[in-house]
């Protein structure tokens, strides 16, 4: 059952919307982000200000797992420590949204975990007093174990991320390192839970 939404960002699988970046001038968007100027985002209450900046985060990593399909062998390689050689090149990936008015922070410390990559991002200038910043977390795990438990653990660390800084938005990126296995079998997306428990997870 759907409803409308009234307060906050759409949960697409809840509520009655338009896609959120039909909403704005996508390509124009984009092309500030790789030219790393800023951008402001200015319409009345409730119009969709919040909803498109996540859908933009989605639709940057949707980018970053072609980009690293293409390009990760040659540049993992560079890399001193290749373990974390696929963490760094998706925090410089996405270096272009701190260019343009956010900020990442890297290993942010939360009671004895830690994410991995926590963006920060202005909330619209509507936005409630405590709601000055949007936070989105991105745990990125290397697999390891089975892929249903590398992703199990790294729904419930993303989780207690979110809650623990009080994130609007959880991503999971699974990478999959092993050789000789095609990429079809590596790329995917989907989405566990609902609602402020979602989070999405990424295979590259």
């Amino acid at each position: 059952m759907r409803f409308f939404n009234t307060a906050g960002p759409i949960k697409p699988e809840m509520n009655y919307h338009i896609p959120p970046l039909d909403r704005i001038n996508l390509h124009e968007v984009l092309q500030l982000i790789a030219q790393e100027r800023y951008f402001v985002m200015h319409a009345p209450r409730q119009t969709g200000k919040t909803s498109a900046l996540l859908a933009l985060m989605d639709k940057l990593l949707t980018e970053f797992q072609t980009f690293f399909r293409e390009h990760s062998e040659h540049w993992v390689e560079r890399f001193q420590y290749k373990e974390a050689g696929p963490q760094l090149l998706l925090q410089a990936f996405l270096q272009r949204i701190v260019n343009s008015g956010g900020r990442i922070e890297r290993e942010y410390g939360l009671g004895r975990m830690r994410t991995d990559l926590l963006i920060l991002w202005p909330a619209p200038s509507d936005a409630q007093p405590n709601q000055s910043v949007q936070r989105i977390v991105i745990e990125c795990k290397l697999l390891y174990k089975s892929l249903e438990q590398t992703v199990r653990e790294g729904i419930e660390q993303t989780r207690a991320y979110m809650d623990r800084c009080d994130a609007e938005e959880g991503h999971l990126v699974v990478f999959d390192r092993t050789t000789g296995k095609a990429w079809e079998d590596k790329i995917f997306r989907r989405e566990e839970g609902t609602g402020d428990a979602k989070v999405t997870v990424w295979g590259m």
